[in-house]
């Protein structure tokens, strides 16, 4: 199972050589390709052969690349990687909307119930116990839009009644962003892995948003970046290297996934295989729940 991401923010040449992945900068480190659930190359002097992608593609690797702002820009995923391809998407296609607006209704759900968990675990026990009352109120589709208003009562709740997400000099606000585009492009492999068309969403349906289906399934982690930023960041820090290697390092954050302690990476996974077996009997999404800021171990 792949379960390592790895950070490329100094200029260096990445290829592969016997199954590994080799970044040569001043010195020569080696990864097993079949490790890797995602790459971030940040350095846009840096240079990747063709051979490497290929690899990191069939493994099923997200790969990341940045802009001249060092902001995740583009992503590659795998293409036709499940050996059932034709069969998940004609049930895609074929999901019932009834089933697919049940679906929303978790997600959001579970999306409020962590939020409402990291204002509790960062003190804030009045407002968390106004959001998990409000968990309770989303219905099937979530028609009332009660995601939007909680998360109207959220943010300013979490850092403070001024913050705003639209305040782009507020160095939270980038921090969120960057670890919000981690987890979409985690997400977005995992569908893909998995054979569904990312485009193709449960509630999203933007014409112009390549990413429906990842945006519905990455929302209940949003807040693992939440929690991260509102007790590692302040508004005057420093988008740094060393603090965006820690963002891409949340999707090696625990979180509860079926009772179980995961990586958000196979939190992730685990949930788009709930997903699939979704789209053949009625069975619940495996969603997770918020925890306090631990790496997950392997051992």
């Amino acid at each position: 199972m792949a379960y390592r991401s790895l950070l490329v923010a100094n200029p260096a040449r990445v290829s592969c050589r016997l199954g590994q992945l080799v970044v040569r900068a001043q010195e020569e480190q080696t990864f097993p390709i079949e490790d890797l659930s995602a790459v971030l190359i940040e350095s846009r002097q840096s240079i990747v052969t063709a051979a490497a992608l290929a690899a990191l593609a069939q493994n099923g690797t997200a790969v990341y690349f940045c802009d001249e702002k060092h902001l995740p820009c583009a992503l590659l995923l795998p293409f036709a990687q499940h050996s059932r391809q034709l069969e998940v998407t004609q049930a895609q296609l074929a999901l019932p909307l009834p089933v697919r607006k049940r679906a929303w209704q978790h997600i959001v759900t579970a999306k409020i119930q962590n939020q409402a968990e990291c204002l509790a675990l960062c003190g804030r026990q009045v407002q968390a116990a106004w959001l998990f009352s409000r968990a309770k109120a989303v219905h099937s589709g979530d028609k009332e839009n009660v995601e939007a208003a909680a998360a109207a009562y959220y943010f300013p709740a979490l850092f403070g009644a001024g913050f705003t997400r639209g305040d782009e000099a507020d160095t939270r606000n980038a921090a969120l962003n960057y670890g919000y585009a981690i987890l979409r492009g985690c997400m977005a492999r995992a569908v893909a892995v998995y054979g569904f068309l990312p485009w193709l969403g449960l509630h999203h349906a933007s014409g112009l948003n390549a990413f429906n289906l990842a945006d519905d399934m990455m929302e209940p982690y949003r807040p693992v970046v939440d929690l991260f930023v509102a007790e590692q960041v302040d508004a005057a820090s420093e988008l740094d290297t060393r603090l965006k290697g820690r963002l891409f390092n949340l999707l090696n954050a625990d979180v509860l996934s079926g009772g179980q302690r995961h990586s958000v990476a196979y939190a992730m996974e685990r949930q788009v295989q709930g997903l699939r077996r979704q789209t053949r009997e009625d069975a619940p999404l495996l969603l997770p729940k918020l925890l306090p800021l631990q790496q997950h171990s392997y051992e």
